[in-house]
């Protein structure tokens, strides 16, 4: 079974930047789309960013488009998410995600989110105001 695990959360000044890591272990993910995700205090997980399995192909919510950026290194094994012009509004916990049979940004974006099979423990982000 394959496991995902976040690092790179912080508390950020507004206008600040981070990147956030997805490391795979187990069985590689290199073949699977992979996506990100967050969870504000008291609202629903919603979409981020997304990114196919060559890294060729990439999707974003219209709220990060411009700021965020996600990529992959499949020698690693690892997945990022570049945030740049954080927003107080960005302030999350940030979960990657992926599922049996996950490939394109379609894949992950068309997918009910309780039906990603694998997803991390999450990365607390944090815009100071």
């Amino acid at each position: 079974q394959g496991q995902l695990a976040e690092s790179g959360g912080g508390l950020v000044q507004p206008g600040g930047s981070l990147r956030l890591s997805c490391r795979a272990s187990g069985p590689s993910f290199n073949n699977n789309g992979m996506g990100w995700f967050r969870q504000a205090p008291g609202k629903q997980r919603e979409f981020v960013a997304a990114i196919n399995w060559s890294g060729h192909s990439t999707y974003y919510t219209d709220s990060v488009k411009g700021r965020f950026a996600v990529s992959r290194d499949s020698a690693k094994n690892t997945v990022y998410l570049q945030m740049n012009a954080l927003k107080h509004e960005d302030t999350a916990v940030y979960y990657c995600a992926t599922g049996n049979g996950i490939l394109s940004t379609t894949d992950v974006v068309g997918r009910p989110m309780q039906d990603l099979e694998y997803w991390g423990q999450g990365t607390q982000v944090t815009g100071s105001s």
